[in-house]
């Protein structure tokens, strides 16, 4: 199946998984940021990847809901976290719902994925499901708490940079993809593989959002433009832009994010400014290109099917030349 084929049989299923539980309260904000429009991306990779060596779909489909329902549980908590007003468009699950409210549906959430995860019937498989999930669950708390610090930190390297956003966002589709590849049997060195592509599809999926959230139109993202900048987070546009500048513009620049009595227009359309004067834009593209590079060398080692491995080339091209 392709993307879509397979967004579709994920989106049925998961409709047949709402929470219409009591108290609702507490379960309808899970269904609310469940069914706001995301584009199940974590979903459909992981069912790709089990897809390239078993064609028996009804074994990987509750994985895939589990690891939606992770993703979605952390933009529930990074929203409030961010006091971010908008996700998909919609108004966030604390600004709607409250946000004692907010955290407890994010818990709930994730309590929800380890049910599904310890349905898995063969023992080994849920055995390595289990340290492959619990172990990127840590691993994205570590990076949601690196990009909480960089706020506060006036140097932060691009290395660090790149670290905080494998934790964060790439080891959950890496781990999506591996997980799939291990409960359709898949060998050893292709499940490794798939995760390695994974990471840096991942990391190269990352940057683009970055560019997005300062370069994308806010009608098609979703969420207010020039976000990151009014949060004063150290994205690798930022970083770049102090890597390339002189003395001054980088004192300039830093004296701008400090400022707390900008307003949020005039801070966007300054530093923006200045990231154009250093052409930080194409530098940061050709970045994010080395990494889908790196993906597809991974990609073109793996031994399940040439048709599923073209897919996965396909949905890491959609992944890093998005436009929302």
């Amino acid at each position: 199946m392709d993307s879509n084929e397979l967004k579709d049989v994920y989106q049925t299923y998961a409709k047949a998984f709402s929470f219409e539980k009591k108290p609702k309260n507490l379960y309808v904000p899970v269904d609310y940021i469940m069914n706001l429009g995301g584009k199940n991306i974590r979903a459909i990779l992981l069912l790709m990847a089990y897809e390239m060596y078993d064609d028996n779909l009804d074994n990987a489909l509750p994985l895939a809901h589990a690891i939606e329902l992770f993703h979605n549980f952390s933009l529930v908590h990074d929203d409030i976290m961010d006091e971010a007003l908008l996700r998909r468009g919609k108004t966030t699950v604390h600004h709607k719902y409250g946000i004692n409210t907010g955290i407890l549906s994010g818990d709930v959430m994730l309590i929800y994925v380890y049910k599904f995860l310890n349905g898995v019937k063969d023992d080994q498989k849920r055995k390595e499901i289990l340290d492959v999930f619990t172990q990127t669950a840590i691993e994205v708390c570590e990076g949601q708490q690196y990009d909480v610090d960089f706020e506060e930190q006036d140097m932060v390297s691009i290395e660090d940079y790149l670290l905080m956003i494998k934790l964060k966002t790439a080891v959950l589709i890496a781990a999506a993809l591996k997980i799939g590849a291990i409960m359709a049997s898949a060998p050893k060195d292709d499940c490794q593989l798939l995760y390695e592509f994974g990471i840096n599809a991942g990391i190269a999926f990352q940057i683009q959002d970055d560019l997005l959230d300062t370069y994308g139109a806010q009608e098609l993202i979703g969420k207010k433009s020039g976000g990151d900048i009014v949060q004063n987070k150290k994205t690798i546009l930022f970083l770049s832009a102090m890597q390339k500048a002189t003395v001054e513009d980088q004192s300039k620049l830093r004296g701008i994010y400090a400022n707390c009595d900008l307003l949020e227009a005039e801070k966007i359309d300054t530093v923006t400014t200045m990231f154009n004067s250093y052409d930080v834009k194409s530098s940061v593209v050709s970045r994010r290109d080395e990494y889908i590079v790196k993906a597809y060398d991974s990609l073109n080692k793996l031994k399940g099917k040439e048709a599923s491995k073209e897919s996965l080339k396909q949905m890491a091209e959609y992944l890093i030349r998005r436009e929302k």
